[in-house]
């Protein structure tokens, strides 16, 4: 003899409560995005920053430049500071994927909260520097002083000397 079973619908306020928190997900997600309500905001305070070109040389390495004069802060030697370049590598590739030419230069900041920052305005994208450590972080910290040097004293590149100034303590060798 075969059983009959009766098919019991399923309880309708726990579908009503499904669609309610669904619908509640997707309003306040909107409402974040418009508003920009929960994005990080930088509560440090810039202690300097430069505005850098980073051009590849006939020879293979590396000229560093400020914006917008192009006064040149450094030339890095072919097959050193491979931590910069890999980062560069990284920021560049973003710029090539979204038909972005090289005009805009990067932005190089030291933060009062001994933060050191890459960012490329072009694509919005910012490289927390100390996130690969000290030492790596300090090739970028020795740009920045010798940039900041550069720009505001208008001297030729003190790279043969110690690093001092704005960044002495900020990541510099």
């Amino acid at each position: 003899m075969a059983k009959t079973t009766t098919a019991r619908p399923f309880p309708l306020p726990p579908l009503i409560a499904a669609g309610v928190a669904v619908a509640f997900t997707i309003i306040v997600s909107a409402v974040a995005s418009i508003t920009g309500f929960g994005k990080s905001v930088e509560t440090s305070a810039p202690i300097a920053s430069s505005q850098l070109y980073f051009i590849d040389r006939d020879d293979g390495g590396v000229g560093v430049l400020t914006a917008p004069d192009r006064r040149e802060v450094d030339v890095l030697a072919p097959g050193s500071n491979n931590f910069l370049r890999a980062t560069l590598r990284g920021l560049v590739r973003q710029r090539k994927r979204e038909d972005l030419g090289a005009e805009i230069p990067f932005r190089l900041t030291a933060w009062a909260d001994g933060r050191l920052t890459l960012e490329d305005p072009a694509t919005g994208r910012t490289v927390d520097l100390g996130a690969f450590g000290e030492t790596n972080a300090a090739v970028f910290g020795k740009l920045l002083t010798d940039a900041v040097r550069t720009e505001h004293a208008g001297l030729p590149s003190p790279s043969s000397t110690a690093a001092s100034g704005p960044l002495q303590g900020h990541a510099t060798p």
